[in-house]
């Protein structure tokens, strides 16, 4: 063991060597933590101590610590260790390996300290030595489960697996540091990877970093609480390693291929050293707008006549924008998700080709299960294009107005065409009598205004919800002036 900065006060007693039996009982004790976790070593560690102790990396930040404030503390003390003098410092292993931070209490016995962080040391080296052994067969492991998540095989992979979890977060990264971020990152989640709670998974591929975080069903008004863990650690090691990457907002396992190609539109727009989330509208969704109970009851009752399986083919095929990219996710032919999906319109009694109507059943598919129970279906209806179950006129009119608000009268009218037309740029360019490239950098413009990603179906189908329900009459395509032929003619300085 290599004490890298120790301390205490200066002034204490030196405490008598521990008895044998002594020595055996702090052995047993840490010896049944260390086969728990690596949690409860670090817990049992800080009790003996009478203190504080946590195990720190110094790639990827804090990990386990007892009290949780003691990682903040122990990461401080491990990149300037001159400066917590009164901390001792235990490498585990390796120059840039975890780092054991254990603050004894006044009243601790230094010998028992040092027996303490001595056996905790050797456990954890024993842990990481295991780890190391096993680590090649468990990162094929989660390469072929990554693989079976892209071929739409949800139900397999999370048996293959052994998770609980029912949605994944997915994260996309790339950079020359990818390999070392990858590294980082495997030591942090996977030492407590076993039973069968969620999942990390963690793989590389060339300068690609995939990390697919296994959860249940998120928070819909996204508290800072909920945040997955790997997320904050993920930030870290993006500036550390100047990485460039993309996040998805948390999606059913069965939608897994569009949260992947979701990521990797995010990462196109992300500067270097930073994650770019496709999360929607964020807090000017409608998930945070309306009342969760009300959202919920909707809900219920908009897919009351649906079983689960064409709950799943309406949302893969609403997700993924068409029945040919839906096959990919539920395994099927084009042909049977096309006759699932007609089955699915004659159950709702509705147009499934109408715009509207698609964006009111991919808000109905998004609200997470709750206590509410329909007993009577309600139809689906293009107008309003925000149900009166869920807001009120005016107030979705201030919900509308308030989120299109940094947009002239020229770009919302060609959102609105576009949006018209499910997010096909040649037929709006063509009803907007634009070129393709003009229309393609308005759009850009509208992205950058409102701060989201038009590349997200679940974006584009709450923005469709506020462009029509603010609409004015004159919000069409023979409203923009005209200087000549297809060029467009804005409002002079």
């Amino acid at each position: 063991m290599t004490t890298r900065a120790t301390g205490g006060d200066p002034h204490a007693t030196p405490s008598a060597t521990p008895s044998a039996a002594e020595y055996a009982q702090v052995v047993r004790r840490l010896t049944r933590a260390a086969t728990r976790s690596g949690a409860a070593l670090v817990a049992d560690v800080t009790a003996l101590a009478d203190g504080r102790a946590a195990l720190v990396d110094p790639l990827a930040g804090a990990g386990h610590s007892t009290p949780r404030s003691a990682g903040a503390a122990g990461l401080r003390a491990v990149t300037q260790p001159q400066a917590h003098s009164r901390l001792s410092l235990h490498q585990v292993s390796g120059a840039d390996g975890p780092v054991l931070v254990l603050a004894p209490g006044p009243a601790a016995s230094a010998s028992l300290v040092t027996l303490t962080a001595q056996t905790a040391v050797d456990l954890l080296r024993v842990r990481a030595r295991r780890a190391e052994e096993a680590r090649g067969a468990e990162q094929r492991l989660h390469t072929a489960v990554l693989r079976l998540l892209l071929r739409g095989r949800a139900d397999t992979a999370a048996e293959v697996l052994g998770t609980s979890a029912t949605h994944a977060t997915v994260y996309r990264l790339t950079g020359p540091g990818a390999g070392a971020a990858h590294e980082a990152l495997w030591r942090a989640t996977q030492t407590e990877a076993s039973g069968a709670g969620p999942r990390v998974l963690v793989c590389l591929d060339g300068a690609e970093l995939a990390v697919v975080a296994c959860h249940g069903a998120p928070d819909p008004r996204g508290a800072d609480g909920d945040q997955h863990p790997t997320r904050p650690l993920l930030a870290r090691l993006t500036e550390r390693h100047q990485l460039v990457g993309g996040e998805a907002a948390p999606a059913p396992l069965d939608m897994f291929v569009t949260a992947w190609a979701e990521a990797g539109a995010a990462r196109t727009g992300a500067a270097v050293g930073r994650i770019a989330a496709a999360h929607g509208l964020a807090a000017h969704g409608l998930l945070h707008v309306v009342p969760p109970d009300r959202l919920a009851a909707w809900s219920a009752a908009v897919l009351l006549p649906l079983d689960g399986e064409q709950r799943r083919t309406l949302e893969a095929w609403l997700r993924s924008g068409s029945a040919q990219a839906a096959t990919a996710a539920l395994g099927v032919s084009e042909g049977t998700v096309r006759t699932r999906l007609r089955g699915v319109g004659a159950r709702l009694a509705a147009d499934l080709d109408h715009p509207t109507v698609q964006a009111q059943l991919l808000l109905a598919l998004r609200v997470p299960a709750g206590p509410a129970r329909a007993t009577a279906a309600v139809p689906v209806l293009p107008h309003p294009p925000v149900p009166d179950a869920l807001l009120g006129r005016e107030h979705a009119r201030g919900w509308a107005s308030a989120l299109l608000e940094p947009l002239d009268k020229r770009l919302r009218i060609a959102l609105r065409c576009w949006l018209a037309h499910r997010g096909r740029t040649a037929p709006a360019a063509a009803e907007l009598v634009l070129h393709r490239t003009t229309l393609t950098t308005w759009l850009g413009e509208c992205g950058r205004a409102l701060g989201l990603d038009l590349s997200s179906a679940t974006v584009r189908a709450e923005l469709r919800l506020a462009v029509e329900t603010a609409a004015a009459p004159d919000d069409v395509p023979a409203a923009l002036p005209r200087r000549g032929g297809r060029t467009y003619r804005g409002a002079r300085p």
